[in-house]
């Protein structure tokens, strides 16, 4: 059961597009990715090294390290081509193409989840949505139409979801969890402070506003 994700300041790895990387390069190169995307709604064509590493706190050295390792992307003098390099990097990462997300829990954080283009602009789709109250069941959140939550294992199945976003309060999370690990579903992003229990095949990301403050808190401190 994997329920963290390494810190992508920490150590020198590298991998072939052909090997499973390691925990820190995937967390950089989805750092890097992060950036690229947002560069190209600001209508950016390049990016050098320099510039990354100022939006991810990455050193510039370090950034070349990670991308050399899969080839050649950038000029010496240019720096990196937005749009290849974003589109290099989805392939390594292996997210190249759309895939499926349920969003569980149609309360104010599902809401602002699914209306943001969040998922959106790296190919994930949110393409359904549960929630257990009669009154939100039937519903229209732009354009998704909220299932009762006994319909989950039927609309997984339907729309081949890969993704399950839960928004649901700490005390529903873990039977949410167990249905969609009943399901199929393999990747579980978890929105509540409940430590989930899933099998080992079953990916747990668990996001958290106070821990990411208290880890920004640390470093400021330090």
């Amino acid at each position: 059961m994997e329920q963290s994700v390494a810190d992508p300041r920490s150590g020198i790895e590298s991998a072939s597009a052909g090997e499973r990387l390691s925990l820190g390069v995937a967390a950089r190169l989805s750092r890097y990715l992060q950036v690229l995307t947002q560069a190209r709604k600001m209508g950016k064509e390049t990016i050098s090294s320099q510039e990354l590493a100022a939006y991810t706190h990455i050193n510039s050295t370090q950034i070349r390290r990670d991308l050399s390792g899969f080839g050649k992307f950038g000029k010496r003098g240019v720096g990196y081509g937005v749009d290849s390099l974003l589109e290099e990097i989805r392939k390594i990462l292996r997210t190249s193409g759309q895939h499926n997300i349920a969003l569980f829990g149609a309360g104010n954080l599902g809401q602002a989840i699914a209306s943001s283009d969040i998922f959106a602009d790296h190919g994930f789709q949110v393409v359904a949505m549960f929630d257990i109250d009669p009154d939100l069941v039937g519903t229209k959140i732009g354009e998704l139409v909220v299932h009762d939550f006994d319909q989950l294992g039927a609309v997984v199945s339907e729309q081949q979801v890969v993704v399950g976003v839960l928004a649901v309060p700490s005390e529903a999370a873990q039977e949410v969890a167990d249905r969609l690990v009943d399901a199929g579903v393999k990747i579980i992003f978890n929105y509540s402070e409940r430590l989930l229990k899933v099998p080992p095949e079953v990916t747990v990301h668990t996001s958290s506003p106070a821990v990411d403050l208290l880890y920004a808190l640390y470093f400021y401190l330090a």
